[in-house]
């Protein structure tokens, strides 16, 4: 998968992830945004480490839901340490 679909499905965890997880961010929707396209890359690093999935192929149900984990999980780490 390219670079640009990485940034799509960051985008779209990272919309997710804020859906999921309301509140108020400091930093508003270009932090959540890359905190959701850096989440998809750790979504599917620690996929690939437990096993359940390798580098992303092509944007799907099972490679979204790994990248919204990774972005709730930094979404989480950034408001304990922002907040």
């Amino acid at each position: 998968m390219g670079i640009f679909s990485w940034i799509i499905l960051g985008l779209i965890a990272g919309i997710l992830a804020k859906w999921i997880m309301p509140g108020r961010d400091p930093g508003g929707f270009i932090i959540t945004t890359l905190i959701g396209i850096a989440g998809a890359f750790v979504g599917g690093f620690l996929g690939s480490l437990v096993g359940i999935g390798g580098p992303v192929s092509e944007i799907s149900i099972g490679s979204i839901v790994t990248a919204v984990v990774g972005a709730l999980v930094l979404l989480f780490i950034y408001r304990k340490v922002k907040g």
